[in-house]
Formats: structure tokens, sequence, C-alpha cells
């Protein structure tokens, strides 16, 4: 197999990882938690900055819903189920 060959496999590869791995949070607005609790959950369980927490904040606000992370299955359950203990409305799709 000559070089080309075996690059073209490894991009191949990465693409079908893309395709397994396109798991998504999504987290849903409601009318009990505050902005700021929202925030602040998004920070400790999702990893999130500030800025970027905010922005997810707001867009959930104004939209219903907003996608918070995107990954593997063994990354995004853990945060469904810690945003979900904090009371906040969380699906995988």
């Amino acid at each position: 197999m000559s070089n080309y060959d075996e690059g073209y496999l490894g991009e191949e590869n990465e693409v079908l990882d893309d395709i397994i791995n396109r798991n998504t949070l999504l987290l849903h607005n409601d009318d009990y938690h505050t902005f700021d609790f929202v925030v602040d959950a998004l920070v400790d369980i999702c990893n999130h900055d500030l800025e970027q927490a905010e922005q997810c904040a707001y867009i959930t606000h104004y939209k219903g819903k907003c996608d918070v992370k995107k990954g593997k299955m063994s990354v995004i359950r853990p945060m469904r189920e810690g945003l979900a203990k904090k009371g906040l409305k969380v699906t995988i799709v």
C-alpha cells in the first residue's frame, strides 16, 4: 500500500469517528432557574469558560434550547447527568 493510500484511509477513519461521535447535549429552557445558576452549572459541569456559558444561556433563553456540547457518549452522558441533578432540562440527541 502506498503512502497516499494510507493517508486516504486515515482521513476516512477520521470521518467515521466524527459520524459515530456526533452526540449532542441539548440544554432546554425552563422558567425555574436563574441565568447565573445556568451559567455556573455550564462552567462547573461542561467546563465552559464564562463567555461560552453565558452565550449558551442566552441562546437557550431566547431560542428555547442550545447545543452545549458535542462528542462521544462517554463524555456527554456524565455531563447530562450532572446538569439533570441540578434540575436543568437536558437531552442527548
